[in-house]
């Protein structure tokens, strides 16, 4: 056994006991649920449950023990911050709202772009599902739902539009209003991502593995790996941020024709 599974099979009773039932589903998410792991990634545990021992889930046994062994990885050098709590019923209020094309939006600290719940329960690797619950989640998203990618198309292709032909935008590059276009330029790589993505009906990567993962889809503008890669690094010269513009309209006017082709 992988010392990965070793870790697994230990943490998971201890991780499903934190329910209030004691069977609690467990589920590992994050670039380990998406199959992209390398030595740089931690273990995004999630558990899911009607409620928690408690009323306060971190004064219990229950969670001392989980403690006590997660700080014993962590001792270890293994990269695990804890576990996410989740309510079964909080879940499939979002995710309904998600398959019928409203974006929940959520914002933690360790995300850039903010909680994508679909892409969350569909990558996710299944370690226990008491319930089946977990397991009928990625059935239902089983298939990219048609009215989310209407609404991503629709909401990040504004985005880019707007970006595309405002003046400020111009103003801020002959200006060198760095933390501006900084700013910018990651919220046009994140909308150019999204739409890539949505379009392929492939749900988005998160904040990780995104260029990679890009480049495996099948219908992207042409060498769109290449552009990405100059835009998100301009180089040197003073005519950087103009050139990072005009790389970022072209490669909106290229979206705009394949999404209309």
């Amino acid at each position: 056994m992988s010392r990965e599974a070793e870790l697994i099979a230990a943490m998971t009773p201890l991780i499903a006991d934190l329910a209030e039932d004691g069977n609690g589903a467990v589920a590992l998410a994050g670039s380990r649920g998406k199959g992209w792991s390398d030595a740089q990634s931690d273990f995004d545990f999630r558990v899911y449950a009607d409620a928690y021992r408690g009323p306060e889930a971190r004064q219990t046994t229950a969670w001392r023990r989980f403690d006590t062994a997660l700080r014993g990885l962590q001792a270890e050098g293994i990269r695990m911050d804890g576990v996410w709590m989740r309510r079964y019923a909080g879940v499939q209020r979002d995710l309904d709202s998600w398959l019928a094309g409203i974006i929940v939006p959520k914002s933690f600290e360790w995300t850039i772009w903010g909680y994508h719940l679909p892409t969350d329960l569909a990558s996710q690797q299944i370690i226990a599902d008491p319930r089946g619950l977990l397991a009928g989640w990625k059935q239902q998203l089983a298939q990219y739902p048609e009215a989310l990618r209407a609404s991503v198309l629709r909401q990040y292709m504004d985005i880019l539009r707007y970006w595309a032909r405002d003046y400020h935008y111009e103003s801020k590059v002959v200006r060198r209003d760095l933390v501006f276009l900084v700013g910018l330029t990651g919220k046009l790589a994140n909308a150019i991502l999204q739409t890539v993505f949505a379009f392929n009906r492939v749900y988005y990567p998160g904040d990780g593995w995104n260029l990679p993962m890009a480049a495996e889809l099948e219908r992207l503008p042409p060498d769109f790996l290449q552009r990405m890669t100059v835009i998100l690094e301009p180089g040197h010269g003073l005519d950087r941020w103009q050139r990072q513009r005009t790389e970022l309209i072209g490669l909106i006017a290229d979206l705009e024709a394949m999404i209309a082709a």
